[in-house]
């Protein structure tokens, strides 16, 4: 079987068992954990495949990449993936998690890059600005990054607005060399 495919079903049925309990929100934080734990751990992977640990630790360390507290309902839902011998797709798992859950929310992931930090009263009125574009809720990501020099780049769904300093020198320098 695909790997999308079983990671999906897998997915689907965590998100169907979360409906109506109050555990969404709780347990779409411990997948975006999980999955950013993966992303940030390679070791984490290399643990959770390997065939010589046993499936108690292999818990443990999933259940501590889930964060400080996790939910029953995830605790059950590690235990089902180990006892199905599904845990090496425990990072697709968690990410079409995360992807169903968006969609069924209608949440968009946003980043807005500045040169220095913004007050959170700016951060405020760009996320306003692509909720009324998007008509959903924006989870936002800033970075700051000098090497744009000053201004902007957002970037939400397929979308990006480039208004940093950096991107207009360049757009002279390309216009000069003409």
């Amino acid at each position: 079987m695909d790997l999308g495919i079983i990671s999906t079903r897998y997915a689907r049925a965590l998100l169907k068992s979360t409906a109506g309990t109050g555990l969404e929100q709780q347990v779409y934080q411990e997948m975006m954990t999980v999955a950013k734990n993966y992303a940030d751990v390679p070791a984490l992977r290399q643990a959770i495949d390997n065939p010589m640990l046993d499936k108690d630790t292999k818990e443990s360390l999933l259940l501590t990449a889930c964060g400080e507290q996790p939910s029953d309902l995830t605790k059950a839902f590690i235990r089902l993936v180990l006892k199905e011998n599904r845990e090496p797709m425990m990072q697709f798992i968690a990410n079409s998690y995360v992807t169903l859950y968006r969609q069924q929310k209608n949440i968009i992931n946003g980043r807005l890059i500045t040169a220095t930090a913004v007050s959170p009263a700016t951060e405020q009125r760009m996320r306003q600005m692509v909720e009324s574009k998007t008509n959903g809720t924006v989870e936002f990501e800033t970075e700051v990054n000098p090497d744009i020099i000053g201004g902007f780049i957002l970037e939400y769904d397929t979308y990006r607005m480039d208004s940093s300093v950096r991107s207009k020198l360049n757009g002279i320098l390309s216009n000069l060399k003409k």
